[in-house]
Order: C-alpha cells, then sequence, then structure tokens
C-alpha cells in the first residue's frame, strides 16, 4: 500500500485574505505557561506569581522541559479544507444546510479520479465540455460517489499573489455535470472552487449580475454536494483512478468547513 499526502498545512508564514495566526509556546517555555496555568486557578495564585513565585521550577521537570503548545488562530479555509453545505448557504434542497458535522462520512471515503487541467491557464476557467473532454481522455466514465480531483497545478503558486489572485476555476457547468453523475466530493489545488474571489467581485459590483459572484458555491444551495479546497501534489498520483481518496474533515461545531489530511490509497 502507499500514501500520498495531498494536504497543504495551516501556514501562519502566508499573507491572505485571512491570515492565520500560531501562538507557539516552546517547551522550555512550558515551565512558565504550567507555573501560570496551575497558579491562576489558586486564591491569589495570579498576584504570587507577577510577583516571582512559582509552584515548580524548570530543575524540577523532567530535562527542564514542559509538552510544547501551539494555539491556533486560523479560518476553516487555511490549508487543506473541506467545505460543507452550509458554507455555501443557510439552506440546501429546500432544508437547513448540513454543517460540517453533519456531512456523512461515507462522502470522504471512496474511489478517487484526478484530472489533469494543467494546460489551461488564468484567466481560463473549466467548463463542463473540459470535464468531458478530461474524462474520455482517461476512458473513465463517472460512477455515483466517485472523488473528482480537478489538477491544475496551482498549489505550486502557494505564497505568492498569483495564488489568491490569478488561478483556474471551476464554471456552474462543470460542477452540475459532476453532480448529475452522483459525485457528492470533490476537490482542486488551488484557492477556490470558483475563479478567482476578485475577478468575480469587479464583474458584480459593475453589473450586479447575481451569477457573476460566487456561482460554483452558490450552486451548492439548490444542489448538495461537498468540495476540497487548497490540495497540494496532485501530479503525484501515478495513475487517473483506480485509487482512493480520504479526506474526512475535522468536526468544528456550527461551521461550514473543516481542516482535512487529504490522502489517496494506493493498494
Amino acid at each position: 500500500m502507499k500514501i500520498i499526502d495531498l494536504s497543504l498545512p495551516i501556514d501562519d508564514t502566508l499573507e491572505e485574505t485571512h491570515d492565520a495566526k500560531i501562538d507557539r509556546i516552546s517547551h522550555a517555555e512550558g515551565v512558565e505557561h504550567f507555573n501560570w496555568v496551575v497558579m491562576s486557578k489558586q486564591p491569589g495564585g495570579k498576584e504570587r506569581f507577577e510577583k516571582g513565585e512559582r509552584v515548580a521550577t524548570a530543575d524540577e521537570i523532567p530535562d527542564g522541559e514542559m509538552l510544547s503548545l501551539e494555539i491556533v488562530h486560523s479560518s476553516v479555509h487555511m490549508g487543506s479544507h473541506v467545505d460543507a453545505p452550509f458554507h455555501y448557504g443557510s439552506r440546501c434542497e429546500g432544508r437547513p444546510a448540513k454543517t460540517i458535522t453533519d456531512v456523512p462520512l461515507e462522502w470522504c471515503y471512496g474511489p478517487g479520479v484526478v484530472l489533469d487541467f494543467t494546460h489551461k491557464k488564468f484567466p481560463e476557467a473549466i467548463t463542463k465540455d473540459d470535464v468531458v473532454k478530461a474524462l474520455a481522455t482517461i476512458r473513465y466514465t463517472l460512477k455515483p460517489m466517485d472523488i473528482v480531483l480537478f489538477y491544475t497545478g496551482g498549489d505550486k503558486l502557494l505564497g505568492t499573489d498569483d495564488y489568491v489572485n490569478k488561478y483556474v476555476g471551476l464554471v456552474p457547468s462543470a460542477v452540475e455535470y459532476l453532480l448529475d453523475q452522483g459525485v457528492k466530493m470533490m476537490g482542486i489545488d488551488t484557492i477556490g472552487l470558483d475563479r478567482p474571489c476578485f475577478e468575480m467581485f469587479k464583474e458584480f459590483l459593475a453589473t450586479k449580475d447575481k451569477t457573476k459572484i460566487w456561482p460554483s458555491h452558490f450552486l451548492g444551495r439548490r444542489r448538495e454536494f461537498c468540495h476540497m479546497e487548497r490540495l497540494g501534489n496532485l501530479g503525484a498520483i501515478p495513475k487517473p483512478y483506480g485509487f482512493t481518496v480520504s479526506c474526512f474533515p475535522v468536526k468544528v461545531r456550527n461551521a461550514g468547513a473543516g481542516w482535512a489530511r487529504v490522502v489517496t490509497i494506493i493498494n
């Protein structure tokens, strides 16, 4: 069995629309943190801590080190993640939309298909006809519950302005075609499923045409599906199908998305 990691990390070095921030308490700093946590729970403990009193010194801790601790302040859309129907709108198919904790786990594990669109460049987008052609090229017919991955090479732009502003997304006809075949989960190696957001914003504000803003996402108000964003390393998958995708999301209460360690499994 071979496992290929398709995930990007939550990265606090990236400057994006919603930057992540990670507070890191080192092993050595953990001794002070331990003292603060314990003493702050005691009557007058905060005051005694501020005056320099400690309940334990570094010499009394094994190797002078406590456990490391990282506190992450991040959008659920940073790093590789799964978007749930609730992200698209409050209702889906006439019912309250599923949050990330409601997403059936069966949608998150299944046969994978990767479609190569690395020949497309911004400002192009992936259409239904492109999907049909890509499937014909690999001689594959989609089955219900297949997990479809869109390989654009967009992850190679990570850390640049182009990663946020110049990538290849999908138009609704491509998404709807997959849904017609029974697909419930899809993924892409860009920051978003739609075309670049600032291009959409510009067109929407110039025309006030409702179809110009988040059309592939908003399709999820009418038809239920999930999708992954910010995938990476799709070019490492050695064959277009015949592998398994696992993309179980972290359970975040009342949220429209959850971080995921996305992998392919090849037997």
